[in-house]
């Protein structure tokens, strides 16, 4: 049996044109190899996931390849690349800094900075979490950082940069690598999997990809993760089951709910997703978060905004022209006064039902937060019981006539 390797390892590109989302960097990473203007110290800074220590192997590699192509990329058939490929090369070195941060070994790392290549033009010295370094230990490295041998070159990553000291900092040139988009993301699990000859739903993926939250590394573990659970037929439903995800039909589902004011609905929704294990402040943000999609899709301007499959942003616009946009300024303000509250509230659950309450009581012309109708009276939450059936009463007998004397007419006495 083949020894199994993760996705985000097995399919870590290899060159420039291969990293997804980071094509500035990349560019001008190819063109300073181009034109021979390599700085002596790089600091490549970002969230996780994004591509920082892998574009720093490619650098690596390419500034050292002994054939480059046209296009600024390695060739990986020369001595160099093979050897870079196979995991041999000594003229890379990588010190993980979260635990190699002490004096002693920065010291040692200078000592290897003075001897010279021994295939290629350049040792390159990779510290990955820079920011953990000791202060003892920055203070050790800021000289050679400075002045390196013409030979050496310095890539820093980390995710902190403001935890780096402002010497270290003036003495780089610094990247900053953005999250990954979800469309990025997207297209790039629909290649592993067509790799690997898996079946997918892309509503399933856009699901992975917004999890990820910006991350490819994390979307890949995610997407192996989903892969083992659905034995190779990724489906939308699987996804949401096996990561806990809330589906949007939650969602599209409770605002048609709010909108028709059905309280005792609402309040029935609520228990249902706490019953299956989701924290209600979770739910509240998903909520918000769909309020301001809703917003976002009343314009075609901004529907793209959305960071959706199509058959998903086709349901927000049609929910969107339903929802007058007093509704959902008002709503969004009630769901952030909840998320701000949420911790120090004593009764979270109270909390919630009392925002969706209010919610499905925003009515056009309310007050912001209110919960009023136009009236400035509190709109009734649930029905009316029904009221009890009295007992028919026997009719009254109709009184009986009373005779009335009749008066004679006055009488007129005729003249004598």
């Amino acid at each position: 049996m083949s020894n199994y390797i993760v996705s985000a390892r097995k399919y870590r590109p290899t060159n420039f044109d291969s990293v997804v989302g980071q094509s500035a960097l990349t560019t001008t990473l190819k063109n300073a190899i181009a034109t021979g203007k390599l700085a002596h110290a790089y600091l490549f800074c970002g969230p996780r996931g994004v591509g920082k220590t892998t574009s720093a192997r490619i650098f690596a590699k390419t500034i050292n390849c002994l054939t480059p192509n046209e296009h600024g990329e390695a060739c990986d058939h020369c001595e160099s690349c093979v050897a870079f490929n196979e995991g041999r090369s000594y003229n890379i070195h990588e010190l993980d800094a979260a635990s190699n941060n002490s004096v002693d070994d920065i010291r040692a790392l200078i000592e290897q900075v003075q001897i010279p290549p021994q295939i290629g033009r350049y040792k390159v010295f990779i510290i990955d979490e820079v920011h953990m370094l000791s202060q003892a230990g920055f203070n050790a490295f800021l000289k050679t950082l400075e002045e390196p041998p013409a030979h050496a070159i310095f890539i820093l990553a980390t995710t902190e940069k403001h935890k780096i000291l402002p010497t270290i900092l003036s003495r780089c040139q610094i990247y900053d690598f953005a999250r990954m988009e979800v469309p990025d993301v997207v297209a790039h699990l629909k290649r592993v999997a067509d790799q690997e000859g898996y079946t997918y739903e892309e509503t399933a993926l856009n699901v992975i990809a917004r999890k990820a939250d910006g991350g490819m590394r994390d979307a890949l573990s995610i997407f192996d993760q989903v892969a083992a659970f659905t034995g190779g037929n990724i489906t939308y439903r699987q996804v949401i089951e096996n990561l806990n995800v809330l589906d949007y039909d939650y969602y599209f589902d409770l605002t048609d709910t709010l909108l028709r004011r059905d309280i005792p609905k609402v309040m029935l929704t609520l228990n249902e997703i706490l019953s299956k294990g989701f924290e209600a402040h979770h739910f509240m943000s998903g909520l918000a978060a769909h309020f301001r999609d809703l917003l976002v899709s009343r314009d075609t301007q901004t529907l793209p905004l959305l960071e959706v499959a199509e058959s998903v942003r086709q349901r927000y616009a049609e929910q969107a022209q339903q929802c007058a946009p007093a509704f959902l300024y008002r709503a969004l303000k009630l769901c952030n006064d909840c998320d701000i509250n949420y911790r120090a509230s004593n009764n979270k659950r109270l909390l919630v039902e009392l925002t969706l309450i209010q919610v499905a009581q925003l009515l056009e012309d309310d007050g912001a937060g209110s919960g009023l109708g136009p009236t400035r009276r509190l709109l009734p939450i649930f029905s009316p019981a029904p009221a009890p059936q009295r007992a028919a009463q026997p009719a009254p007998a109709p009184a009986a006539a009373t005779a009335q004397p009749s008066v004679p007419p006055h009488a007129t006495s005729a003249p004598a």
